[in-house]
Formats: C-alpha cells, sequence, structure tokens
C-alpha cells in the first residue's frame, strides 16, 4: 500500500484546518465499533458455547436409559404428524432403580406389538426426559449457539455505531444548513 493511500485512510487523525470535532468523534466511534464486535462477539460466543456444553454435559450426566415395555400396540399412524419423527404416542411400562414401578405415555416406533421391549430415557427425579446428545451433537450445538450468539452480538454493536454515525451525519447536515443560511444570501447574484 502506498503513503498517499494511508494519508489517506487515517485523515481523521491528522492536524488538518477542516477536519471537525465529529470527524474525530466518528472515528473513534468506527475503532470502538470494530473493537466491540472483536472482543465483544468473541467473548460473547465463547461464553455461550461454554453455558451451552455445560447444560448438554449436566444432561448426560443426570438422564440414563432405562429399558421399558410397550403396554399397547403401537399403530401405525393414519396422517404424518409434524414434529414426531414418524413416531407415535405409545403406553410404556419402567421399573426404577428403587424398584417402583412407573407407567406413562411416550413416542415410539410405530408397528410394535405390545410386550416389546424398548429404550426410554429418565431424569434424577424418574420422568421420562429426551434422551440427551451425544458429546459430539453437544460440541457441534454448542459451537452454533456459540456462532449465533457472537453474531447476535456484533449485529447490535454494528448496529449502534451506525446510529451513532448517522446521527453524527444528521448534525453536520444541520451545521452545514445554518453556515449556508448565513454565507448563502452573500454569494446569490440577483437579476433583474
Amino acid at each position: 500500500m502506498d503513503a498517499r493511500r494511508t494519508r489517506k485512510r487515517l485523515w481523521r487523525w491528522r492536524k488538518n484546518p477542516l477536519r471537525r470535532r465529529d470527524d474525530v468523534v466518528e472515528a473513534w466511534v468506527l475503532v470502538g465499533t470494530w473493537a466491540a464486535v472483536v472482543v465483544g462477539g468473541t467473548l460473547t460466543g465463547v461464553v455461550t458455547a461454554h453455558a451451552a456444553d455445560g447444560v448438554f454435559e449436566a444432561q448426560r450426566a443426570e438422564r440414563h436409559a432405562v429399558r421399558a415395555v410397550l403396554v399397547t400396540d403401537a399403530r401405525r399412524p393414519t396422517a404424518a404428524v409434524e414434529g414426531t419423527g414418524g413416531q407415535v404416542v405409545g403406553k410404556v411400562r419402567w421399573t426404577d432403580a428403587d424398584g417402583a414401578s412407573h407407567t406413562r405415555r411416550t413416542l415410539v416406533d410405530p408397528g410394535q406389538k405390545a410386550g416389546s421391549r424398548i429404550t426410554v430415557w429418565t431424569d434424577s427425579r424418574g420422568e421420562l426426559a429426551a434422551e440427551p446428545p451425544s458429546a459430539t451433537e453437544a460440541a457441534m450445538e454448542a459451537a452454533l449457539l456459540g456462532a449465533a450468539a457472537a453474531g447476535a452480538c456484533s449485529g447490535l454493536v454494528v448496529g449502534a455505531g451506525a446510529v451513532a454515525r448517522w446521527r453524527l451525519d444528521r448534525r453536520r447536515l444541520d451545521r452545514w444548513g445554518r453556515e449556508w443560511d448565513l454565507v448563502g444570501p452573500e454569494w446569490g447574484h440577483k437579476t433583474g
């Protein structure tokens, strides 16, 4: 990059009789915005990913697989229900570690007969729970959540910087308009 280009990019920082106070403020707004995007976005992403990974790890530690028996036949669905992954509601029974028997309804694969053995997941209270994500799935989801949080934080910071620059532009235009109102009539040529 040649010296003229560098000087042109850094014009807001140089001594210049045409440089206004608002130009320096705008330069600092830009520097602050980019610093907040880099530092704040990264920090937000890392903290979010770490927190999500902790939640997933707690789920893997708390939930455990239990062998259950299907109490009723799992009929084939007559129409696909969105969000069930092709599964149907079936009644299952299992015995927890304390020897207590539980019967609940949960999603099972269709076409299974009563008496079929299936695996269900329970939480620390013995209630049915979703299967926890594997370590790989949890790492991928935590990374996606961290990236989304970093993007959201960066978007907010860039938006705030854009609003600040817009207000500075409005203020410059208003000042220019007031100055032109004072000087403009002296430059006009009157004909007639």
